[in-house]
C-alpha cells in the first residue's frame, strides 16, 4: 500500500472517507479493533478507509529522553494496517510546526479541509492538538459542528490486561515474545542489516550472522525460536540476543543462526519475527557444554516453528 507523506499527495480516492489518527505502534489487537470499526464506517459513508498517523511519533520531537523505542517502523505499520482492511495511510512528518497546531486548527486543515473526512473513529484516550488541548470532548463538539460521526472504541482487555503498545513494550523487553505475540496481529519483527562477527558460531558448527542498524525495540537478553525474512523468503531461526559469556564476551550482539539452511547474508537486510523464548543467556563451563545446549536449542526451535506454523 502506498505511503502518503505530504497531504498535497492525497489523491482523490483518499478523502471523503471514515479516519482513525493515532501512532498505532505495533498493531495491536486494540488497533484491529478500532480498524474494525472504522471499516464499518467508511462503507457507511461510501469512502475509503484512511489511518493518519506519524512519523517520527510526537514524543520524540517534543521530549526525545522520554521517548520508547517503536513497535515497528513505517512500512511495517503500513503492510500490517493494510492486511486488516486500510485503504490508506499517511504518515505525517512531525515538525514543530505541526505540533504547534491548536486543536480547532489541526481539526480544520487536516480533517476537514485536507482529508474530507465525514466519519471518525478513535480511541478513549486520543488527544490532539498543542499541548494534547484537543480531548475526546472536544472532538466530540468539533466532528458535530462539522456534520461527521464519532465512535469512540473501548480498549480491548486479554488475560485481564489492557492491550497497549506499553505493556507490549515491556513483555518484548522481558523476553516474553509469547506473550506479546497474543497482543499482537502478527509475532513481533525486527529488521536490520546483517555484518560480520567474529565467526564464533561457525567455529562451534552454528553459523551465525550479526544484525546491526536496528530501529525498533530489541527483546531482552536470551535465546529465541524465529523466523526470518529476506526478499520475500522466510527461513526457520533461532536468536541469540545479548552476549557470548562462555568466551568472556560481554559486548550486546545480535546473532540469527538459519537452521538447516546455509546461506551468505552478509550485507543484505533480515527481518527476524520473534516467536518464543528458548532460554536465558548464561555462561557454560566448556564448549562442548555450549554445543550441546545449541544443538538442544535448534531442536526446540523446530519443534516451535513446526508448531506454529501448523497453526
Amino acid at each position: 500500500m502506498p505511503i502518503i507523506r505530504h497531504l498535497v499527495q492525497l489523491p482523490a480516492t483518499a478523502r471523503g472517507g471514515a479516519v482513525a489518527i493515532g501512532n498505532f505502534d505495533g498493531v495491536h489487537l486494540g488497533h484491529r479493533r478500532i480498524v474494525e470499526r472504522l471499516l464499518e464506517r467508511a462503507r457507511d459513508v461510501g469512502g475509503p478507509a484512511i489511518v493518519f498517523t506519524f512519523d517520527p511519533h510526537p514524543v520524540r520531537i517534543l521530549r526525545p529522553s522520554e521517548c520508547p523505542p517503536p513497535l515497528t517502523w513505517t512500512e511495517r505499520k503500513a503492510h500490517l494496517l493494510n492486511e486488516l482492511g486500510v485503504d490508506w495511510i499517511v504518515a505525517y512528518p512531525t515538525d514543530e510546526k505541526l505540533l504547534s497546531l491548536s486543536a480547532q486548527h489541526f481539526f480544520d486543515q487536516i480533517v476537514v479541509d485536507s482529508l474530507a473526512a465525514k466519519a471518525m473513529v478513535e480511541g478513549p484516550n486520543f488527544y490532539f492538538g498543542h499541548k494534547r488541548e484537543g480531548t475526546i470532548d472536544v472532538l466530540k463538539r468539533l466532528t458535530v459542528a462539522a456534520g461527521m460521526t464519532l465512535d469512540i472504541v473501548e480498549p480491548l482487555t486479554l488475560d485481564g490486561q489492557l492491550v497497549s503498545s506499553s505493556l507490549i513494550r515491556q513483555l518484548i523487553a522481558s523476553g516474553d515474545v509469547a506473550a506479546a505475540a497474543r497482543m499482537l496481529t502478527h509475532p513481533y519483527r525486527i529488521r536490520g542489516m546483517v555484518t560480520h562477527g567474529a565467526g564464533r558460531g561457525a567455529q562451534l558448527g552454528f553459523p551465525t550472522a550479526n544484525l546491526e542498524a536496528i530501529d525498533t525495540l530489541l527483546p531482552g537478553q536470551a535465546v529465541y525460536a524465529c523466523r526470518a525474512w529476506m526478499g520475500g523468503q522466510s527461513f526457520a531461526a533461532a536468536a541469540n540476543i545479548g552476549s557470548n559469556p562462555t568466551f568472556g564476551e560481554h559486548g550486546h550482539k545480535v546473532e540469527i543462526h538459519l537452521i538447516d539452511r546455509e546461506i551468505d547474508l552478509y550485507g543484505q537486510p533480515l527481518e527476524v519475527e520473534f516467536l518464543a523464548k528458548l532460554r536465558d543467556v548464561k555462561t557454560f563451563a566448556s564448549k562442548d557444554q555450549l554445543v550441546a545446549q545449541l544443538k538442544d536449542d535448534i531442536d526446540e526451535a523446530r519443534n516451535i516453528l513446526a508448531a506454529n506454523q501448523a497453526n
